[in-house]
């Protein structure tokens, strides 16, 4: 990153939204649950301001978190009744949270079942979104390549999901596949609202790795992140102790 790249990435003004539900068939009241001593929810918020975030806005039905002061920088919104069940779409929930709250500008989507992103994945993604190549920048990792030998059934025809060739491939001989982790999503809030949601031909990607991509859903995902984080937490700790 040149210099100029390195202003402008300290200087740009951004917001970070996180939805919090509070109803969850996995793993029941999770977003406030304690991850390594703190909870779920406040990492996403402290990994934001970390990252440099002007302001974290949050859509939530949980009272424990609306009843709470999280600093002068940290907003709630209280979900309305029809944006919360579990089978309702993320882009009307931050539809009704930026509209509600006036958001505007560069806005990041932190969802905070994804704790282990950290604030230079933040940081490395809004400096692809500010390249203005894309409309939305989100993370992804690498998953199985055999997908591309998938197809779906049109009747009891085969229609493959992808170049009809690599059926017959090699698994070896497959391209790269990546799909998104959840973790960071980026675009502008007005152009988000006028679209209507996420779905553009101009996405850009950044990498992120399997283990920063965990995503917790069950008590076996909280357990396996809390350890992860425990474990980096203490050779943090103990890289500390040799510098003296």
């Amino acid at each position: 990153m040149n210099s100029d790249s390195e202003k402008n990435l300290k200087t740009q003004l951004w917001s970070a939204i996180i939805p919090l539900r509070e109803g969850s068939k996995g793993l029941p009241g999770k977003n406030t649950r304690l991850l390594a001593g703190t909870p779920l929810f406040q990492h996403a918020i402290n990994t934001a301001q970390v990252a440099g975030a002007q302001a974290c806005f949050i859509s939530t039905d949980i009272s424990q978190i609306l009843s709470n002061d999280y600093g002068r920088n940290v907003h709630k919104l209280q979900r309305p009744v029809h944006l919360r069940g579990d089978t309702v779409e993320m882009a009307p929930v931050l539809i009704d949270l930026i509209e509600q709250s006036n958001i505007s500008g560069t806005v990041v989507l932190l969802q905070a079942t994804s704790p282990l992103r950290t604030s230079e994945h933040i940081q490395a993604a809004i400096k692809l979104f500010l390249t203005r190549k894309y409309e939305l920048v989100m993370s992804v990792t690498t998953a199985d390549r055999g997908v591309l030998k998938w197809g779906t059934l049109v009747n009891d025809k085969f229609k493959p999901i992808s170049e009809a060739k690599y059926c017959f491939s090699n698994r070896q001989l497959l391209p790269e596949v990546f799909k998104p982790n959840g973790a960071v999503y980026i675009f502008d809030a007005q152009w988000f609202v006028k679209n209507g949601g996420f779905v553009t031909d101009k996405i850009g990607a950044l990498k992120m790795s399997f283990e920063d991509s965990h995503d917790i859903d069950t008590l076996d995902d909280f357990t396996l992140c809390e350890q992860i984080i425990l474990s980096r937490q203490n050779f943090k700790a103990t890289q500390q102790t040799e510098d003296i």
